[in-house]
């Protein structure tokens, strides 16, 4: 069970480890009683968790009975036995704990959240188990287009259509909206044969963001996409930390260096992982997370 997958709620982690005797994910009880308490102090957590415990099981709640214990990086970065559910031991936990809190956390665990982002997320894991992965135009804008549209289909009416209006971003002018058609070929033609000339590319296209929404979700995918072809590496997201991907991109326009540093750091040569592929679509949605 040395699979490890890291989802966010609120910024805050939720760790899992893979069964694959059993085939399921077995969830962290003290992340899940962090957010459902909403405290944040570990020790906190293990003793909420610890009272918790003891009342559920006079009660002969089933939730304790289906607790197993399982080695997981505690905040020292020591690996130690702790408890841990599974989807449906969650679902019953997080019963425990009535209010709007509880609600929205299932919604998110359960993938019923109806936000944009949620509907865009629950498309998002769907694109490794159809064949429509397989048929994107790599490093295009068409195939750019074919992800943005996969993503933001009926959740967005400009869903894989390049934007006519201009836009910026914290003071930052993304590339104008009359010349956009021009920049994207310009950018397609690229070379894509080494890692720099893929980053490089990933820049530009980001520089260009030619969607009025949803550019750095999609073009996380597109990269890696590059980077499955031509160097059959991927990144493995969950390496990089969210504001030095954030700081690094804001500074990629004049100097992609920090980019280029967080990227190579994380590359990977699992192209082909199932878990991979989810973990990075949970990172990359957790990029775009207002703070």
């Amino acid at each position: 069970m040395n699979k490890i997958s890291i989802r966010f709620f609120n910024d805050k982690e939720v760790r899992a480890v893979w069964d694959d005797e059993n085939n399921k994910w077995w969830f962290s009880v003290l992340d899940i009683i962090g957010i459902l308490h909403d405290e944040d102090d570990y020790n906190k957590n293990r003793n909420y968790w610890k009272y918790l415990k003891a009342k559920l099981k006079k009660e002969n709640n089933e939730v304790v009975s289906v607790t197993t214990q399982l080695k997981l990086t505690a905040p020292d970065g020591k690996k130690r036995l702790s408890d841990a559910l599974d989807s449906d031991g969650v679902i019953q936990l997080a019963k425990q704990f009535p209010g709007n809190k509880a609600m929205k956390f299932l919604d998110w665990f359960t993938y019923s959240d109806n936000t944009i982002d949620g509907q865009s997320k629950k498309k998002a894991y769907t694109l490794f188990e159809s064949n429509l992965i397989n048929d994107i135009s790599v490093g295009t804008a068409k195939g750019l287009q074919q992800i943005h549209a996969y993503l933001f289909g009926g959740l967005y009416d400009f869903a894989g259509q390049i934007r006519q209006k201009n836009i910026s971003k914290g003071g930052f002018q993304f590339a104008v909206a009359h010349f956009l058609g021009n920049t994207l070929r310009i950018i397609e033609n690229m070379p894509e044969t080494t890692f720099d000339e893929i980053a490089d590319k990933y820049v530009e296209m980001n520089i260009a963001h030619p969607f009025m929404e949803g550019n750095g979700r999609s073009t996380r995918i597109w990269l890696d996409l590059m980077l499955k072809k031509n160097l059959k590496r991927c990144v493995d997201w969950s390496k990089i930390n969210k504001k030095d991907y954030l700081s690094a991109m804001q500074k990629s326009g004049s100097n992609a260096a920090k980019i280029k540093e967080l990227l190579r750091n994380a590359l990977t040569d699992k192209i082909a992982d199932r878990e991979m592929f989810m973990k990075g679509i949970d990172y990359s949605y957790y990029y775009e997370e207002e703070e």
